[in-house]
């Protein structure tokens, strides 16, 4: 009887198995087509110009005195996120070669993580965390900047 149970368990195991759909190299949309896959479209420097720089320096003069009120707290977080989804938009764009792809995601992941806790301090309208936090997007970026020989320095606390 044991065996019984044993064959019929296998063979119905079997039949499971050769229903599930092997997996795709693609996933796919609900409507059957390939999903968008991610691509670049900025190079890196206008990632740098466009958002991450401005971005950085706007905070840092929101934050040489403390926020007065709820609208600049909340225009502070945005900026923060927007330094956030820089670092994983830079984490689609390693170098070409092998040996900087695993420092270039490390340093971008620092960035994303440095500026989320700067978003969360500005949420939490913490001044002195939010300065903090702003040096340690700052030191992420200078990190990074160090590591591939770019020859900007970040300081958004310059104009004080």
């Amino acid at each position: 009887m044991m065996r019984v149970r044993f064959w019929f368990a296998a063979a119905l195991f079997g039949l499971a198995c050769a229903f599930v759909p092997v997996a795709q190299s693609q996933p796919q949309t609900a409507k059957g087509k390939p999903a968008p896959k991610l691509e670049p479209v900025a190079e890196t420097k206008l990632l740098m110009e466009g958002i991450a720089d401005p971005n950085a320096r706007a905070l840092g003069k929101l934050f040489a005195a403390k926020p007065k009120d709820a609208e600049v707290w909340a225009f502070a977080r945005g900026q923060s996120l927007l330094l956030a989804e820089a670092g994983n938009l830079l984490m689609m764009r390693p170098p070409k070669t092998k040996d900087g792809q695993d420092p270039w995601l490390a340093h971008a992941a620092d960035l994303r993580e440095n500026a989320t806790a700067l978003a969360r301090a500005a949420a939490a309208k913490d001044y002195l965390q939010a300065r903090t936090a702003l040096a340690g997007v700052a030191n992420a970026c200078n990190r990074c900047h160090q590591t591939f020989r770019v020859g900007v320095r970040v300081d958004p606390f310059a104009g004080e």
